[in-house]
């Protein structure tokens, strides 16, 4: 029986937490997953985690909460950019092979290889043949990673056109975050529709038994925030038997 489509329009964005309950869970959750971290080591269990989503959406506030108690010297937090020369002489699953963390430590990448889905796709950065193939090559790669004993946690965060609209003009008006927003962003903001529909495609064809996604409604950000905390906790709690 196929699955049902993951409609983002359809989310609901009416998710929220108090203050009070955001900063105890929080600090709870962080806790519990640094004693995770610990035993992941022990174990050499490698931890694979993606995060996606629209410009905007919180990504880099998520990350933060979920790296900032964390042993750093066995955590990676990747910014995933536009390839370099020498990756572009190669296929562009190379750089992300190199990235792969060893075994006992975490990974988590910010925007990731879907981006020859998602952006690369709308914006013409690769032919149709290239990211239609990539479909099966990412699923391939996920699927050698999973049965190597690597814990593969796949976020999408989720907002709104207008709550996307709302944040850009505030990181315009405050110069502590005018260097968080570009002419970039307001070029992929007119490609709204076609972003969300190659979002919807990747869902569909790469949310598989072995790799899931998450999609996590994230208008409001406290909510995002606590709900990746459990996300990965959860994900890391199965492999370990708990």
């Amino acid at each position: 029986m196929p699955k049902e489509r993951i409609r983002l329009d359809a989310l609901d964005q009416n998710k929220s937490i108090t203050q009070e309950d955001y900063k105890s869970g929080v600090k709870k959750l962080q806790l519990e997953l640094l004693g995770m971290q610990l035993e992941l080591l022990e174990k050499k269990i490698p931890v694979v985690i993606v995060i996606e989503g629209p410009d905007a959406a919180g990504k880099g506030g998520a990350i933060k909460r979920l790296t900032e108690n964390l042993d750093p010297r066995i955590l990676r937090v990747y910014s995933i950019n536009k390839p370099t020369p020498e990756e572009l002489a190669r296929h562009y699953m190379w750089r992300f092979w190199t990235k792969i963390p060893p075994r006992g430590e975490i990974a988590v990448y910010d925007r990731s290889w879907y981006g020859r889905v998602l952006v690369e796709r709308v914006e013409g950065f690769c032919t149709e043949a290239e990211w239609k193939r990539a479909y099966a090559e990412i699923n391939e790669f996920e699927r050698l990673l999973v049965d190597d004993g690597t814990i593969l946690v796949k976020l999408w965060l989720h907002i709104t056109k207008d709550e996307q609209l709302a944040r850009f003009k505030r990181r315009e008006a405050d110069p502590y975050k005018h260097w968080k927003i570009g002419e970039e962003d307001w070029r992929n903001r007119k490609r709204w529709d076609e972003h969300i529909e190659a979002a919807e495609d990747m869902f569909e064809k790469t949310g598989t038994d072995t790799a899931p996604w998450n999609v996590i409604p994230a208008n409001f950000k406290w909510y995002a925030r606590i709900k990746t905390l459990k996300v990965v906790i959860r994900a890391v709690s199965k492999a370990l038997g708990k």
